[in-house]
């Protein structure tokens, strides 16, 4: 069970679908935290019946054009006259991929992470390791890639892991997310018949609307779940000893940690 965690960014995460991760005992976590880590992120109980204070943001039916609004369809409708959303190599990300997501991350309204070629090199490597879909979004005419994603596919399942668009496609009225998402949902839930599509977790840093986007325009919704944190000892000392001050922290990836260990239920 512990290899199907991995760590990122000092806490194991589990690696496979959500709604397949069970709940792990103090005695499993701290044999991890022995090997590697500052904390073990546990979530289970995806998709229960109450509310919570995490949650994953999933999509689980497809009704195509008919269950959006018609300002949705329309900037699909612009979208797809602009632009071609197809399936792609990993060599056309590895060569033409970093310019784009750098200006992606440097556009982001929270500035909680940095990308340089070493950290994109990493996470292509961790690509490369797994079973990954990458689409390209290309201008119509010219074929200039504007965008890409990557999907982490499991059995029935997937996650929109990483989106990046050139920030100027953004505000050209040209909405190329649009037409990328729909094409996307299509693909994983009509075509192949997935279980869900998910855009992840509750985002603890907020850099990006993406979420909030797909619950309004693409019929998304909150799988609701269970979160439990597992520290190490001296980390969770720390964050025990900062908490009832996170209004006065300025960090942010530490009011980060604190946001979600708030979250726990």
């Amino acid at each position: 069970m512990m290899y199907d965690f991995i760590i990122y960014r000092n806490a194991w995460r589990y690696y496979l679908a959500p709604d397949r991760e069970p709940q792990l005992s103090d005695s499993l976590c701290n044999e991890m935290l022995k090997k590697d880590g500052w904390m073990v992120r546990n979530t289970f109980s995806f998709d229960q019946k109450g509310p919570s204070d995490f949650w994953y943001i999933i999509k689980d039916t497809f009704e195509g054009l008919d269950e959006l609004s018609s300002n949705v369809r329309r900037k699909i409708r612009r979208a797809e006259e602009l632009f071609e959303y197809k399936k792609i190599e990993y060599q056309t990300i590895k060569d033409f991929g970093f310019p784009i997501i750098e200006a992606t991350f440097k556009d982001y309204k929270v500035k909680d992470r940095s990308m340089n070629k070493e950290v994109f090199s990493d996470y292509l490597d961790y690509c490369a390791k797994g079973e990954f879909d990458y689409w390209g979004i290309f201008e119509r005419g010219n074929q200039k890639l504007v965008g890409f994603s990557t999907v982490h596919l499991w059995e029935n399942a997937c996650e929109y892991e990483i989106t990046a668009i050139w920030p100027e496609y953004l505000r050209n009225s040209s909405y190329p997310y649009y037409g990328l998402y729909q094409r996307m949902n299509e693909y994983y839930l009509s075509e192949r018949k997935f279980k869900y599509v998910s855009d992840g977790s509750r985002s603890i840093t907020e850099h990006s609307n993406i979420q909030p986007f797909l619950e309004q325009n693409f019929k998304f919704r909150k799988a609701y779940c269970k979160l439990k944190i597992h520290y190490k000892w001296w980390f969770g000392a720390i964050v025990r000893v900062l908490y009832p001050f996170r209004g006065l922290i300025w960090s942010r990836n530490v009011k980060a940690v604190l946001r979600m260990h708030r979250m726990q239920s």
